[in-house]
């Protein structure tokens, strides 16, 4: 096992000839995928110090502000779990200490390495889960091979929430040049303004992915990263129900380096797509964050647990998952990191990536 401090946090790396993968103790998240030849990160690294969530307190750390989401702020990197909650606790659940996207991005984690394969589990005491993951990264290869269980603790059936919160930052991450690709189909835009005034999309606008409708009546690609000074968006969009396996890739011209991550559609039908772009000015965004997050999961928006429940679904597919009780579910998925010419070289095909 190879421990190790990034970014001042308590972390474990799993590293072959090419690749080094980062995951902190607390959170668990997957804080960096670094490509050793060129040292290229493509996942985010927010502009604000990071600290281990266990030492939050909102009265000694007002520079994360005061809410449900800070003590995540305060330790968010790169890859975070959303379990079993996608997006902001209610109001009672907040008042009972709960972050927001659930305890999975707090939680501290039991790590270790053995071979080419690291083994992080924890439990969420207050959701009553089990959660583990595995990642193999075998010699020579430049895909990680990602399992993920969850096991209900508890003797009831309960519906959850589970995301994969990839989200990737700048350098790779840049105004009109980073490139996406995704097996999208139907999209659409999040219902509220949760932007301040700053967004650019139309309000909960339904369209085929990648030409998304705009406020001022135009249509943007989403297939760059958008060019503007400031803004914020979200959108969500159904992986093609065609096809048994999902992808997104991205790719910056400038380091010639691609980022994809491949999973199973039925395991997660969603990708929200989340920006920011100087749009956030209270703390610690300070209006100093660039970021895009490529979200999949078993939800299609960030919303309390009441709302996902109520809204059910979207576009006829479920919003939630359901694991019985004293069960375990199992899901595999994979990230690849690669130099790449043109991401259009890589074939833009689960079975290519």
């Amino acid at each position: 096992m190879s421990e190790t401090l990034y970014r001042n946090r308590r972390a474990v790396a799993l590293e072959n000839e090419h690749l080094q993968i980062v995951v902190t103790v607390e959170g668990g998240h997957i804080a960096a995928m670094i490509d050793k030849e060129t040292g290229v990160n493509p996942l985010w690294s927010p502009p604000w110090p990071s600290i281990e969530p266990s030492t939050y307190d909102p009265a000694k750390h007002p520079e994360y502000g005061n809410d449900a989401e800070s003590k995540l702020l305060s330790g968010i990197l790169g890859h975070n779990l959303c379990l079993d909650l996608f997006g902001g606790p209610s109001g009672e659940e907040a008042a009972a200490g709960m972050t927001v996207h659930g305890e999975g991005s707090v939680a501290p984690y039991e790590i270790t390495v053995s071979g080419d394969t690291l083994r992080q589990r924890t439990t969420l005491v207050n959701a009553q889960l089990g959660f583990e993951r595995t990642i193999r990264l075998a010699s020579g290869s430049r895909t990680a091979a990602i399992t993920e269980t969850v096991e209900n603790l508890s003797t009831w059936d309960r519906p959850i929430a589970w995301t994969q919160h990839v989200t990737l930052g700048p350098p790779f991450v840049e105004r009109a040049k980073t490139v996406f690709r995704a097996s999208a189909s139907k999209s659409k835009v999040i219902e509220n303004d949760f932007t301040g005034g700053k967004g650019y999309m139309q309000i909960g606008a339904e369209f085929m992915w990648p030409m998304v409708p705009c406020l001022d009546g135009s249509e943007l690609d989403m297939q760059v990263f958008v060019d503007r000074e400031v803004s914020g968006a979200f959108s969500t969009h159904l992986m093609d129900p065609s096809s048994e396996d999902a992808y997104f890739a991205a790719w910056h011209p400038g380091s010639k380096i691609a980022l994809a991550y491949v999973w199973k559609q039925h395991d997660f039908p969603w990708l929200g797509i989340w920006e920011e772009n100087h749009s956030r000015t209270s703390p610690p965004w300070n209006g100093n964050t660039v970021t895009r997050g490529m979200e999949f999961g078993a939800s299609p928006f960030p919303e309390s647990r009441r709302k996902m429940i109520d809204r059910r679904g979207l576009f006829g597919v479920p919003g939630h998952r359901w694991v019985p009780a004293r069960s375990k579910v199992t899901v595999k998925y994979s990230a690849l990191l690669t130099p790449a010419e043109s991401i259009d070289a890589m074939g833009l095909s689960p079975s290519a990536l």
